[in-house]
């Protein structure tokens, strides 16, 4: 999978892309992830990438021109999904981290200030993406969201499989409860359950404490 992301901080994405899950995804060659400085894509000779909106009004745009450049360029003649992070966009959820996880070239336009021009979002962009319902300054930490929850759902990435399985947000719910050693801990004991060795049982239980956590904390996840 190739990720390429269009920023005007590419500064901010390196100590991300350079440590832990996304590291070893790059160094198993399970994925190339490129973060492209939008301000070497403007015609302007001071690197200007903004600009005042039409009709009046606070902040500043991204202008149009630098970002089809930058899509058309990073694309060439491959096919790309091409995604808008934004305030206004659709919620993302884990579903749509495993579509995007299917995709063999994503590119990522980190949005900023007021937003973009909204002919870039017409014309260019399928898909705008929220990662909630609060502002950030940018698009970029989004952005980063963005690539962490996609590269760890590409097979191969993680050592076990299996934890992808019952993770939460699987299935709609809320992952249950962990313990590891020591079994008691200063009168704070692990569920006899987990110690039982029967695998039946413990199943059973994590799935009761999973809808239990999820009525409790996410009751609009429930059916």
């Amino acid at each position: 999978m190739t990720i390429d992301v269009i920023t005007i901080f590419p500064d901010v994405f390196h100590s991300i892309m350079n440590e832990s899950i996304i590291k070893r995804a790059k160094a198993k060659q399970k994925v190339i992830v490129r973060v492209h400085d939008l301000r070497d894509y403007t015609k302007d000779k001071h690197k200007k990438v903004d600009d005042r909106p039409f009709g009046g009004g606070p902040g500043m745009v991204l202008m149009a021109q630098p970002i089809f450049d930058a899509v058309k360029k990073i694309k060439g003649r491959r096919q790309a999904k091409v995604v808008l992070t934004c305030a206004g966009g659709k919620p993302y959820k884990q579903k749509k981290a495993g579509q995007l996880a299917a995709v063999k070239n994503l590119i990522i336009i980190c949005g900023h200030y007021e937003g973009v021009d909204e002919r870039v979002r017409n014309e260019l962009v399928d898909e705008s993406i929220s990662i909630g319902d609060y502002i950030l300054t940018g698009g970029e930490i989004p952005a980063m969201v963005l690539v962490d929850s996609i590269v760890r759902l590409i097979p191969g990435v993680l050592g076990k499989e299996e934890s992808l399985r019952v993770e939460s947000f699987e299935e709609n719910l809320i992952e249950y409860p962990h313990y590891t050693r020591p079994a008691d801990y200063k009168g704070y004991k692990v569920p006899k359950i987990l110690l039982s060795g029967n695998h039946g049982a413990i199943d059973k239980w994590r799935t009761e404490q999973a809808v239990k956590r999820t009525k409790k904390v996410r009751p609009d996840l429930m059916p």
